[in-house]
């Protein structure tokens, strides 16, 4: 027994020791893409199919060390084609994954970055959402962030106007030809109306939500776009980001949660692109 166990410790102290800078990296890597990969599949219907996945990975040595020839023999040979059967399954989630580190590696000049533009913009966005609030109109307004939402705008008309209470009001006015549709601002400018956004296939969210907040909650699920919504029954407004929905916003309570998300944006620390930008822009001045 005391053999085996300074075999096993002699095993570790040689790993130890052979480890190098690269041997370091390799290790951070992949352990920042196994958690990244456990945050997009935590509290999805994903997480039970994973834990499934996982059960079914152990029975591999169990059903080996027990002689379980048939159990064994059956999981060793569907083991080959569960790669791509991961992937169908989880396509939503490897999705959200690869578009994050995307968003994470590169900056996107869609996000405002003049504080005085977005002050204004996002105080039209609030005053109008709160009178179609009051006269109960039904509206659906998407704010585009990182994701470009170029594909979706295409579904809809291009009105490419500036940002403004008056215009967006009148947008979602009744029996009108855009009022059924979202709304996309870019920036600044409200880049179409009339979209149609995808559904949610949440099956867990409440029966009571209608088909503009389901369409909130499968646009958010796979962008970061913030996507308003005021219901057209009960005047409610709620905001619907990264897959969550909170609903009863107030005047006051919506202005401080989008200037903090989109002063966020602003204040974040710069992205590889936008410090390549930079030093190509200093080496240009230098040389000139």
């Amino acid at each position: 027994m005391g053999r085996c166990n300074l075999e096993t410790l002699n095993t570790i102290l040689n790993t130890v020791r052979n480890i190098n800078i690269s041997a370091i990296i390799d290790i951070l890597i992949v352990a920042y893409l196994l958690y990244r990969t456990y945050k997009l599949i935590i509290e999805t219907r994903a997480e039970l199919l994973l834990r499934g996945i996982i059960f079914i990975l152990l029975l591999i040595p169990i059903s080996y060390i027990f002689n379980l020839t048939m159990v064994y023999t059956i999981i060793s040979k569907t083991i080959t084609i569960g790669v791509l059967t991961l992937v169908i399954i989880f396509q939503p989630e490897i999705r959200r994954m690869l578009e994050h580190i995307g968003r994470s590696a590169f900056s996107d000049r869609r996000v405002l970055r003049d504080t005085d533009i977005l002050t204004r913009v996002v105080n039209d966005i609030v005053a109008a959402m709160d009178n179609l609030s009051h006269t109960k109109t039904g509206a659906l307004i998407v704010i585009e962030q990182d994701t470009g939402l170029g594909d979706i705008s295409e579904t809809g008309i291009k009105i490419d106007a500036l940002v403004s209470a008056s215009l967006l009001e009148n947008i979602f006015v009744p029996n009108t030809p855009l009022h059924d549709g979202a709304t996309i601002i870019r920036g600044d400018r409200i880049l179409s109306s009339g979209c149609v956004l995808p559904l949610t296939a949440n099956k867990d969210i409440s029966k009571k939500l209608g088909t503009r907040h389901r369409a909130a909650l499968g646009l958010s699920e796979v962008s970061d776009s913030l996507i308003l919504i005021v219901s057209e029954e009960t005047g409610t407004i709620s905001l619907a980001l990264n897959g969550k929905l909170v609903r009863n916003y107030d005047k006051d309570r919506l202005q401080k949660i989008l200037v903090k998300i989109l002063t966020t944006k602003i204040e974040r620390k710069q992205t590889w692109k936008e410090r390549m930008d930079q030093w190509l822009s200093k080496k240009d001045q230098t040389s000139s």
